[in-house]
């Protein structure tokens, strides 16, 4: 069973079906569906994007979430986990994205911490993996913020939807250096809640 996950101001609860035109409504903020480096559904991909993403949960390998602001209960982006590795107690977070006026605030790093706190002492993972398009500097940035190490670039790792061959940066944080950065996140968060109104 999938949980939902608590943050101050914003909680990760399970995707479903149902939650279609919410998700589309926020990639609409930004047309996110335009971007080049990351895939965000489109009215004419929610559908696929919804099955992939809970045929992956039905298989055991992805745990998907709608990012809903606690405040309004608006769904204000989506996040994940896939590549779920039990045994070698890893996975990876990723297929991140928010809503546009939303991004640069509290909600990317709450999310993280939200995920990263349940992969490292709820699912007991040694290993959380970032996977991000070598052209994404933002992303790639906001993961180095988070804590994480970048351990290389996986050339040609996955073909992208308009068949650009796509070069990738790998980034980890692992259970030795969770206490640090779960220390990081949390002081970052205070701060953010100092400049709320």
């Amino acid at each position: 069973m999938q949980p939902t996950l608590h943050g101050q101001g914003i909680l990760l609860r399970p995707l479903q079906y149902a939650d279609a035109d919410a998700l589309l409504h926020a990639a609409a903020d930004g047309e996110l569906w335009n971007l080049t480096v990351t895939v965000v559904p489109s009215a004419s991909t929610v559908d696929s994007y919804l099955k992939k993403a809970l045929d992956g949960r039905d298989a055991g390998t992805v745990m998907p979430f709608v990012i809903v602001l606690r405040e309004t209960g608006e769904v204000i982006g989506s996040t994940r986990f896939w590549k779920i590795d039990r045994h070698n107690r890893k996975l990876e977070i990723g297929s991140s994205w928010i809503a546009a006026r939303l991004q640069k605030t509290f909600v990317n790093t709450e999310a993280k911490y939200l995920l990263l706190r349940h992969a490292i002492e709820v699912l007991d993972c040694v290993r959380v993996q970032f996977t991000t398009d070598e052209n994404n500097h933002r992303s790639r940035n906001a993961i180095l913020r988070l804590g994480a190490q970048q351990e290389g670039i996986v050339r040609h790792e996955r073909i992208m939807p308009d068949g650009r061959k796509r070069n990738s940066v790998r980034f980890s944080i692992i259970d030795d250096e969770w206490p640090q950065v779960r220390q990081n996140l949390e002081d970052k968060l205070a701060q953010y809640a100092l400049r709320r109104p």
